[in-house]
Protein backbone atom coordinates (compact mmCIF):
# COMPACT_ATOMS: atom_id res chain seq x y z
CA UNK A 1 0.00 0.00 0.00
CA UNK A 2 1.34 3.46 -0.94
CA UNK A 3 1.36 5.93 1.90
CA UNK A 4 0.56 9.56 1.25
CA UNK A 5 3.34 11.85 2.35
CA UNK A 6 2.41 14.81 4.52
CA UNK A 7 3.22 18.16 3.04
CA UNK A 8 6.22 19.52 4.89
CA UNK A 9 5.43 22.74 6.73
CA UNK A 10 7.73 25.63 5.98
CA UNK A 11 9.64 27.06 8.94
CA UNK A 12 9.74 30.78 8.28
CA UNK A 13 12.71 32.77 9.52
CA UNK A 14 10.63 35.75 10.73
CA UNK A 15 7.20 37.26 10.36
CA UNK A 16 7.72 40.74 8.93
CA UNK A 17 5.30 43.52 8.00
CA UNK A 18 6.09 45.80 5.07
CA UNK A 19 3.89 48.91 5.20
CA UNK A 20 3.67 50.36 1.71
CA UNK A 21 4.26 46.94 0.13
CA UNK A 22 2.58 47.95 -3.13
CA UNK A 23 5.00 50.81 -3.69
CA UNK A 24 8.27 50.95 -5.59
CA UNK A 25 10.73 50.37 -2.74
CA UNK A 26 8.23 48.47 -0.57
CA UNK A 27 7.51 45.82 -3.20
CA UNK A 28 11.20 45.29 -3.99
CA UNK A 29 11.92 45.02 -0.26
CA UNK A 30 9.06 42.56 0.31
CA UNK A 31 10.31 40.39 -2.56
CA UNK A 32 13.81 40.28 -1.07
CA UNK A 33 12.43 39.27 2.34
CA UNK A 34 10.20 36.60 0.79
CA UNK A 35 13.11 35.08 -1.13
CA UNK A 36 14.93 34.83 2.19
CA UNK A 37 12.06 32.59 3.44
CA UNK A 38 10.50 35.12 5.78
CA UNK A 39 6.75 35.30 6.16
CA UNK A 40 5.78 38.75 4.89
CA UNK A 41 2.53 40.60 5.53
CA UNK A 42 2.12 43.52 3.15
CA UNK A 43 -0.15 46.45 3.93
CA UNK A 44 -1.09 49.32 1.61
CA UNK A 45 -4.05 51.53 0.72
CA UNK A 46 -2.97 52.14 -2.91
CA UNK A 47 -3.05 55.94 -2.59
CA UNK A 48 0.10 56.19 -4.72
CA UNK A 49 1.06 52.57 -5.40
CA UNK A 50 0.24 49.68 -7.73
CA UNK A 51 -2.01 46.66 -7.31
CA UNK A 52 0.16 45.01 -9.95
CA UNK A 53 3.05 44.93 -7.48
CA UNK A 54 0.91 43.02 -4.99
CA UNK A 55 0.01 40.58 -7.74
CA UNK A 56 3.72 39.86 -8.23
CA UNK A 57 4.20 39.26 -4.50
CA UNK A 58 1.18 36.97 -4.26
CA UNK A 59 3.14 34.38 -6.25
CA UNK A 60 5.00 33.63 -3.01
CA UNK A 61 3.19 31.24 -0.65
CA UNK A 62 4.72 33.03 2.35
CA UNK A 63 3.08 36.36 1.43
CA UNK A 64 -0.24 37.74 2.61
CA UNK A 65 -1.79 41.15 2.07
CA UNK A 66 -4.04 43.48 4.03
CA UNK A 67 -5.52 46.55 2.37
CA UNK A 68 -5.16 49.10 5.13
CA UNK A 69 -4.60 52.83 5.63
CA UNK A 70 -1.94 53.40 8.28
CA UNK A 71 -3.86 56.47 9.44
CA UNK A 72 -6.09 53.90 11.14
CA UNK A 73 -4.79 51.66 13.99
CA UNK A 74 -3.35 48.34 12.83
CA UNK A 75 -4.66 45.18 14.48
CA UNK A 76 -3.28 41.68 13.84
CA UNK A 77 -3.43 38.64 16.11
CA UNK A 78 -0.26 36.88 15.00
CA UNK A 79 3.21 37.62 16.40
CA UNK A 80 5.41 39.96 14.35
CA UNK A 81 9.20 40.34 14.60
CA UNK A 82 9.87 43.37 12.44
CA UNK A 83 8.02 46.17 10.65
CA UNK A 84 9.47 48.18 7.77
CA UNK A 85 7.59 51.43 7.22
CA UNK A 86 7.69 52.39 3.53
CA UNK A 87 4.18 53.84 3.63
CA UNK A 88 4.24 57.38 2.30
CA UNK A 89 3.61 59.02 -1.07
CA UNK A 90 7.01 60.39 -2.08
CA UNK A 91 6.58 61.85 -5.55
CA UNK A 92 6.80 65.62 -6.09
CA UNK A 93 3.52 65.54 -8.03
CA UNK A 94 1.83 64.11 -4.91
CA UNK A 95 2.92 67.11 -2.83
CA UNK A 96 0.40 69.33 -4.60
CA UNK A 97 -2.32 66.69 -4.98
CA UNK A 98 -2.48 65.06 -1.54
CA UNK A 99 -0.45 67.18 0.91
CA UNK A 100 -2.71 66.55 3.91
CA UNK A 101 -2.70 62.79 3.33
CA UNK A 102 1.11 62.87 3.22
CA UNK A 103 1.26 64.87 6.46
CA UNK A 104 -1.13 62.51 8.26
CA UNK A 105 0.56 59.36 6.92
CA UNK A 106 3.92 60.52 8.27
CA UNK A 107 2.53 61.64 11.63
CA UNK A 108 -0.59 59.77 12.76
CA UNK A 109 0.28 56.84 10.50
CA UNK A 110 3.74 56.49 12.00
CA UNK A 111 2.29 56.73 15.52
CA UNK A 112 -0.18 53.92 14.76
CA UNK A 113 2.61 51.68 13.49
CA UNK A 114 4.81 52.50 16.49
CA UNK A 115 1.94 51.61 18.85
CA UNK A 116 1.50 48.33 16.99
CA UNK A 117 5.21 47.51 17.33
CA UNK A 118 5.09 48.42 21.01
CA UNK A 119 2.26 45.95 21.53
CA UNK A 120 3.98 43.20 19.51
CA UNK A 121 7.49 43.94 20.82
CA UNK A 122 8.56 44.21 17.18
CA UNK A 123 11.49 46.18 15.78
CA UNK A 124 10.47 49.22 13.70
CA UNK A 125 12.39 50.62 10.71
CA UNK A 126 11.50 53.99 9.22
CA UNK A 127 12.34 54.84 5.64
CA UNK A 128 13.08 58.49 6.19
CA UNK A 129 14.52 60.63 3.43
CA UNK A 130 17.30 62.93 2.29
CA UNK A 131 14.54 65.55 2.07
CA UNK A 132 15.02 66.13 5.81
CA UNK A 133 18.16 68.06 4.75
CA UNK A 134 16.05 70.34 2.51
CA UNK A 135 18.13 72.47 0.13
CA UNK A 136 21.37 71.72 1.97
CA UNK A 137 23.98 74.32 2.88
CA UNK A 138 26.43 71.51 3.77
CA UNK A 139 27.87 69.22 1.10
CA UNK A 140 27.97 66.24 1.12
CA UNK A 141 25.28 65.69 3.71
CA UNK A 142 26.19 63.92 6.95
CA UNK A 143 23.62 62.62 9.42
CA UNK A 144 24.78 65.26 11.91
CA UNK A 145 23.55 68.05 9.59
CA UNK A 146 20.21 69.49 10.77
CA UNK A 147 19.09 70.67 7.36
CA UNK A 148 17.77 73.76 5.56
CA UNK A 149 14.03 73.19 5.11
CA UNK A 150 11.27 75.67 4.26
CA UNK A 151 8.68 74.73 6.94
CA UNK A 152 5.68 76.04 4.99
CA UNK A 153 6.71 75.69 1.33
CA UNK A 154 5.07 73.43 -1.24
CA UNK A 155 7.45 70.56 -0.39
CA UNK A 156 7.03 70.94 3.37
CA UNK A 157 4.18 68.40 3.56
CA UNK A 158 6.80 65.75 2.83
CA UNK A 159 10.00 67.29 4.27
CA UNK A 160 8.53 68.39 7.58
CA UNK A 161 6.36 65.33 8.13
CA UNK A 162 9.39 63.09 7.66
CA UNK A 163 11.35 65.23 10.12
CA UNK A 164 8.48 65.00 12.61
CA UNK A 165 8.35 61.22 12.13
CA UNK A 166 12.03 60.90 13.08
CA UNK A 167 11.37 62.92 16.25
CA UNK A 168 8.35 60.78 17.15
CA UNK A 169 10.25 57.55 16.56
CA UNK A 170 13.11 58.62 18.80
CA UNK A 171 10.62 59.68 21.50
CA UNK A 172 9.17 56.14 21.47
CA UNK A 173 12.69 54.75 21.70
CA UNK A 174 13.59 56.95 24.67
CA UNK A 175 10.31 56.66 26.55
CA UNK A 176 9.36 53.04 25.88
CA UNK A 177 12.71 51.48 24.87
CA UNK A 178 11.12 50.44 21.57
CA UNK A 179 13.68 49.03 19.15
CA UNK A 180 13.82 51.41 16.18
CA UNK A 181 15.96 52.04 13.11
CA UNK A 182 15.99 55.14 10.88
CA UNK A 183 17.26 55.08 7.28
CA UNK A 184 17.58 58.32 5.33
CA UNK A 185 17.01 57.26 1.75
CA UNK A 186 18.48 59.28 -1.11
CA UNK A 187 17.21 59.21 -4.68
CA UNK A 188 16.39 55.62 -5.60
CA UNK A 189 15.53 54.21 -9.03
CA UNK A 190 14.90 50.90 -10.78
CA UNK A 191 12.11 48.50 -11.79
CA UNK A 192 8.55 49.23 -10.55
CA UNK A 193 8.91 53.01 -10.41
CA UNK A 194 5.73 54.87 -11.22
CA UNK A 195 5.99 56.07 -14.80
CA UNK A 196 4.12 59.28 -14.00
CA UNK A 197 5.60 60.16 -10.62
CA UNK A 198 7.37 63.32 -11.80
CA UNK A 199 10.87 62.31 -10.72
CA UNK A 200 13.81 62.60 -13.09
CA UNK A 201 14.62 58.97 -13.93
CA UNK A 202 11.13 57.72 -14.93
CA UNK A 203 10.27 61.02 -16.61
CA UNK A 204 13.45 61.09 -18.69
CA UNK A 205 13.13 57.41 -19.64
CA UNK A 206 9.47 57.76 -20.62
CA UNK A 207 10.26 60.82 -22.75
CA UNK A 208 13.32 59.18 -24.32
CA UNK A 209 11.51 55.98 -25.29
CA UNK A 210 8.81 58.08 -26.98
CA UNK A 211 11.44 60.29 -28.68
CA UNK A 212 9.81 63.29 -26.98
CA UNK A 213 11.70 66.38 -25.75
CA UNK A 214 13.32 65.73 -22.36
CA UNK A 215 12.46 68.36 -19.77
CA UNK A 216 15.42 69.65 -17.74
CA UNK A 217 14.75 72.26 -15.06
CA UNK A 218 16.98 75.29 -14.72
CA UNK A 219 20.33 74.84 -16.47
CA UNK A 220 20.38 71.14 -15.59
CA UNK A 221 23.39 71.68 -13.31
CA UNK A 222 21.59 70.66 -10.11
CA UNK A 223 22.80 67.28 -8.86
CA UNK A 224 21.37 64.12 -7.37
CA UNK A 225 22.92 60.84 -6.22
CA UNK A 226 21.02 57.85 -7.59
CA UNK A 227 20.96 54.47 -5.84
CA UNK A 228 19.69 51.35 -7.63
CA UNK A 229 16.79 49.77 -5.79
CA UNK A 230 18.47 46.42 -5.03
CA UNK A 231 21.32 48.30 -3.30
CA UNK A 232 18.78 50.41 -1.41
CA UNK A 233 16.90 47.33 -0.21
CA UNK A 234 20.15 45.70 0.87
CA UNK A 235 20.95 48.74 2.99
CA UNK A 236 17.52 48.67 4.65
CA UNK A 237 17.81 44.97 5.51
CA UNK A 238 21.32 45.40 6.88
CA UNK A 239 20.23 48.33 9.03
CA UNK A 240 17.17 46.50 10.36
CA UNK A 241 19.31 43.54 11.41
CA UNK A 242 22.14 45.62 12.89
CA UNK A 243 22.57 47.04 16.38
CA UNK A 244 22.60 50.62 15.07
CA UNK A 245 19.57 52.88 15.52
CA UNK A 246 20.61 55.58 13.08
CA UNK A 247 19.72 57.79 11.41
CA UNK A 248 21.97 56.55 8.66
CA UNK A 249 22.22 57.71 5.05
CA UNK A 250 21.45 54.95 2.54
CA UNK A 251 22.33 56.29 -0.89
CA UNK A 252 24.87 56.34 -3.68
CA UNK A 253 27.58 58.98 -3.17
CA UNK A 254 28.20 59.33 -6.93
CA UNK A 255 26.90 62.82 -7.81
CA UNK A 256 25.30 63.38 -11.24
CA UNK A 257 23.99 66.54 -12.88
CA UNK A 258 20.51 66.36 -14.37
CA UNK A 259 21.83 67.23 -17.80
CA UNK A 260 24.36 64.36 -17.67
CA UNK A 261 21.62 61.98 -16.55
CA UNK A 262 19.34 63.06 -19.40
CA UNK A 263 22.10 62.70 -22.01
CA UNK A 264 23.05 59.22 -20.74
CA UNK A 265 19.42 58.07 -20.87
CA UNK A 266 19.11 59.38 -24.46
CA UNK A 267 22.25 57.42 -25.37
CA UNK A 268 21.27 54.16 -23.67
CA UNK A 269 17.71 54.29 -25.00
CA UNK A 270 18.89 54.97 -28.54
CA UNK A 271 16.57 57.97 -28.50
CA UNK A 272 16.23 60.97 -30.81
CA UNK A 273 14.99 63.19 -27.97
CA UNK A 274 16.27 66.75 -27.55
CA UNK A 275 16.68 68.65 -24.28
CA UNK A 276 14.20 71.39 -23.34
CA UNK A 277 14.86 73.67 -20.35
CA UNK A 278 12.14 74.94 -17.98
CA UNK A 279 12.26 77.14 -14.85
CA UNK A 280 13.52 75.50 -11.66
CA UNK A 281 10.70 74.73 -9.15
CA UNK A 282 10.64 76.51 -5.78
CA UNK A 283 12.68 74.91 -2.97
CA UNK A 284 14.12 72.30 -5.34
CA UNK A 285 17.49 71.27 -3.83
CA UNK A 286 20.49 72.40 -5.91
CA UNK A 287 22.85 69.64 -4.73
CA UNK A 288 22.25 66.31 -3.11
CA UNK A 289 24.95 63.82 -2.15
CA UNK A 290 25.12 61.52 0.87
CA UNK A 291 28.11 61.00 3.08
CA UNK A 292 27.87 57.24 3.66
CA UNK A 293 30.78 56.89 6.08
CA UNK A 294 28.38 55.88 8.85
CA UNK A 295 26.71 53.21 6.69
CA UNK A 296 30.08 51.73 5.83
CA UNK A 297 31.20 51.73 9.48
CA UNK A 298 28.01 50.68 11.28
CA UNK A 299 26.21 48.34 8.87
CA UNK A 300 29.00 47.48 6.40
CA UNK A 301 27.02 48.74 3.44
CA UNK A 302 27.81 50.62 0.26
CA UNK A 303 26.15 50.46 -3.19
CA UNK A 304 27.37 47.91 -5.72
CA UNK A 305 25.52 48.77 -8.95
CA UNK A 306 27.17 51.53 -11.09
CA UNK A 307 24.58 54.12 -12.06
CA UNK A 308 25.01 53.59 -15.81
CA UNK A 309 24.36 49.85 -15.36
CA UNK A 310 21.33 50.54 -13.20
CA UNK A 311 19.92 53.02 -15.73
CA UNK A 312 20.30 50.43 -18.50
CA UNK A 313 18.38 47.86 -16.43
CA UNK A 314 15.69 50.40 -15.66
CA UNK A 315 15.26 51.34 -19.33
CA UNK A 316 14.81 47.65 -20.18
CA UNK A 317 12.13 47.30 -17.51
CA UNK A 318 10.27 50.34 -18.85
CA UNK A 319 10.42 48.87 -22.38
CA UNK A 320 8.92 45.59 -21.14
CA UNK A 321 6.23 47.31 -19.09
Amino acid sequence: MVQKTRKKEVDFVKTIIVAGAAGFIGSNLAERLLKEKNKVIGIDNFSSSSRQNIGLLCKFENFSFLEHNVQEPLELKEPVSQLYNCASPASPIDFAKIPIEILMTNSLGVKNLLDFCLEKKARFLQTSTSEVYGDPLVHPQKESYWGNVNPNGKRSCYDESKRFAESLIMAYNRKYALEVRIARIFNTYGPRMRKDDGRAVPTFIKQALANEPITVFGEGKQTRSFCYVSDQVDGLVKLMNSDFIGPVNIGNPVEITMIDLAEKIIELAGSKSKLVKKPLPNDDPKRRKPDISLAKEKIHWEPQIPWQEGIKKTIEWFKEN
